[in-house]
């Protein structure tokens, strides 16, 4: 992923799957594609219960502040982009 969207949601009254729906959300109205990866910080992946379903790839990085998520479409091997449906 080169390009992403920067989401921020401190509200901690809604669980971590319902933050997150509603950045793929926004994405989704805001680029007319569904983003596949996530990058959020350890902490905020912390809160996920186990056997949680995610809309999209997880994946935790010190670089991304807590409640953050850094959302967009992941790269192919070969430099181009996977489909998003």
């Amino acid at each position: 992923m080169r390009v992403g969207m920067l989401w921020c949601d401190d509200d901690r009254s809604r669980s971590l799957e319902e933050r997150l729906l509603l950045a793929v959300d926004y994405y989704h109205a805001k680029y007319g594609c569904r983003p596949n990866l996530c990058f959020v910080h350890p902490t905020t992946l912390a809160e996920a219960p186990q056997g949680s379903k995610s809309p999209v790839t997880l994946r935790k990085s010190t670089a991304i502040l807590p409640d953050h998520f850094w959302l967009g479409v992941e790269e192919n091997t070969e430099g181009s982009f996977a489909a998003a449906a």
